[in-house]
């Protein structure tokens, strides 16, 4: 048995020995890990807003959001009309509108949105630039280009020559189907004259 209890002592002699004087081993792989700095994005709703609304102001027209994490962030916005007409809630980033857009008078604003630290102003992300599209609404009637189109024709033409032509315009939105289609229509003479879609 003190044979056993010897070779046991000497087993452990070393480790004991070198216990106190070892150093903790370095993480070698904790220096190789480099820090690099997170991509922030903006991230955008469609930023579009229906002309003519009729309902209390303001109106939302969508939202501006940054993945930057920072409890002091703050957004803003430059640009077209931004703090008259468009508005953005500093720490939401819901932007609205606190007038009453006509898409005949402008059909879209260009703006910038920024992110600062409220504390020092520093800008937390690069800016960025979006813009508001101005939805039509079918509210034009046509109009005639002119007051009066004058025609004339020979008497004893045969049925279809041309006798003038006419020419309407409507302001709404060509791009929207059925918001700027102009069809002609005889009212009085309708027993001797035609007109088609052309006019």
């Amino acid at each position: 048995m003190s044979h056993l209890i010897l070779l046991f002592s000497l087993f452990l002699a070393p480790a004991f020995a070198d216990g106190g004087s070892q150093k903790p081993t370095q993480n070698l792989c904790s220096k190789d890990v480099s820090h690099k700095r997170q991509k922030r994005d903006w991230i955008w709703n469609q930023m579009h807003i229906k002309e003519e609304i009729d309902t209390p102001l303001p109106h939302h027209v969508g939202k501006i959001t940054s993945s930057v994490r920072n409890n002091n962030a703050k957004y803003i916005i430059e640009g077209e009309y931004a703090n008259t007409i468009f508005k953005v809630e500093e720490t939401s980033g819901d932007v609205y509108a606190f007038e009453r857009l006509d898409r005949e008078k402008k059909a879209e604003y260009e703006l910038t949105a920024l992110i600062i630290d409220r504390t020092n102003n520093r800008s937390l992300e690069r800016p960025s630039k979006f813009i508001i599209k101005v939805y039509d609404i079918n509210d034009n009637a046509p109009v005639f280009v002119q007051k009066v189109f004058n025609g004339s024709v020979p008497e004893m033409s045969p049925v279809g020559t041309s006798v003038t032509k006419v020419t309407a315009v409507d302001a709404d939105d060509p791009t929207v189907s059925g918001h700027a289609t102009v069809t002609y229509e005889v009212t009085t003479g309708g027993e001797y004259f035609a007109i088609d879609d052309s006019g």
